[in-house]
């Protein structure tokens, strides 16, 4: 079984081209987050120059951003309902939810 076809039936993915979109996906939002950091830290500090608690502050407050980011283009790419349910399922997990399904 190859690593597609793992991810395709961990995921309940129904093609490897559904699997392909949203591991595009995943990159699109990661990328767009690389290219967002340089001008955050660039208005938020004085030369650049990053302390301990800017990143603090930074690596908490970019999860929402980095969830809304990702349902934006999963949105453009045609996975919502996948990336909706995969924030739902993140969720549970962060606050220990139990699982209702």
């Amino acid at each position: 079984m190859s690593w597609l076809d793992r991810l395709q039936a961990r995921w309940n993915l129904k093609s490897s081209f559904q699997v392909f979109i949203v591991l595009i996906v995943f990159a699109c939002t990661g990328f767009t987050v690389l290219f967002l950091k340089r001008p955050v830290v660039s208005f938020f500090t004085a030369d650049g120059e990053q302390n301990i608690w800017f990143s603090l502050a930074y690596y908490i407050l970019i999860l929402p951003i980095y969830n809304l980011i990702l349902l934006f283009y999963g949105f453009v790419f045609g996975q919502f309902r996948f990336f909706w349910a995969f924030e739902k399922r993140m969720f549970r997990r962060l606050t220990g939810k139990k699982d209702n399904a």
